[in-house]
């Protein structure tokens, strides 16, 4: 679904790039709108990252980014920009986001906080340890992230029962 709309034209190209940069670094809105480039930062060492400091928790977080993500973003700005300066939450931006959504064929309620979701969720299902999970979102907590968990422990439930055998007698084998 994710692919589906990256693939998908979006009325408003900013509020994409968001979505997709959410599900890709696991950043809240409130993050996100107010990211600015100074915070995207590069070492020869840790790659891309983003240290920037947590809306919801005040706390000062380091968050390795991936280089699509950063490709994401297209051209660099003044280091004193926002990344994003053009979008404000609205009703009507949320309205922008469902059309987008229903566009690439994707019938599911999503908000803009389920790409953070996405994102944990993808973490897990790649592999990554809870543990670490938690840290990239910035959580205080473990259990904030075992939510999270739960869903992919449903989805192992719902992997495990797709593969049936059929017992019944064929005279013909």
């Amino acid at each position: 679904e994710l692919n589906k709309l990256a693939r998908t034209e979006c009325e408003i190209p900013e509020l994409k790039q968001m979505a997709l940069f959410s599900a890709v670094t696991g950043l809240r809105w409130s993050d996100i709108i107010k990211l600015k480039w100074s915070e995207i930062q590069h070492t020869k060492e840790n790659g891309y990252y983003i240290q920037y400091t947590q809306k919801k928790t005040k706390g000062v977080e380091i968050l390795p980014i991936s280089e699509q993500a950063v490709d994401m973003l297209g051209l660099r700005g003044k280091p004193a920009d926002k990344v994003f300066p053009d979008i404000e939450y609205s009703a009507w931006l949320n309205m922008k986001l469902k059309l987008w959504i229903m566009k690439a064929a994707i019938t599911k309620k999503i908000t803009f906080h389920n790409f953070r979701h996405t994102y944990a969720t993808l973490q897990l299902t790649a592999g990554t340890d809870i543990y670490t999970v938690s840290k990239l979102l910035g959580h205080r907590q473990l259990k904030t992230t075992q939510v999270y968990a739960k869903v992919i422990d449903k989805k192992k439930i719902e992997a495990a029962t797709k593969i049936k055998l059929d017992f019944t007698c064929d005279e013909n084998e």
